[in-house]
């Protein structure tokens, strides 16, 4: 068990399992197919990390999010039909396009997707799809 302190972007209080990726997570790849069929699974091809795992009610870890500006809207969209991860755990800092569709889902739709950033580079190499990790609102992530 390990435990890593990150600067909080919105709080909760969750425990998931994790899905891991260590290149960008391109939020409009792999949600553009699961929209429309309200799919939690992750349609992005070149992510080999993530590609047909399920994302959706999981804990992301990543670097950051990746691709067009639409990539926000398209969280938030995921984050309202449910099939959004519970969390987003970063490595570095937090990227304007998560950010966006992180605080949308929030404020627009009350659905937090509980994120944290800051967490470093031992992080991603602490966790493993599947492992369990748990998250308290001071940003302080359990990996066990």
């Amino acid at each position: 068990m390990k435990t890593f302190t990150g600067r909080v972007i919105t709080a909760g209080s969750t425990r998931g399992e994790c899905v891991v990726t260590r290149q960008g997570f391109n939020i409009l790849a792999t949600y553009f197919k699961g929209i429309a069929t309200s799919d939690p699974v992750c349609h992005d091809q070149n992510n080999p990390d993530l590609f047909r795992k399920h994302v959706g009610g999981k804990v992301l870890c990543l670097t950051q999010a990746i691709g067009s500006t639409t990539g926000g809207m398209i969280l938030q969209c995921a984050a309202q039909l449910g099939i959004a991860p519970k969390a987003m755990l970063y490595s570095g800092h937090v990227d304007s396009i998560s950010a966006a569709g992180i605080l949308l889902a929030d404020i627009w739709d009350g659905n937090r997707i509980v994120a944290i950033d800051q967490l470093g580079d031992e992080f991603l190499d602490a966790v493993r799809d599947g492992g369990e990790i748990q998250i308290e609102p001071d940003g302080s992530v359990i990996v066990r």
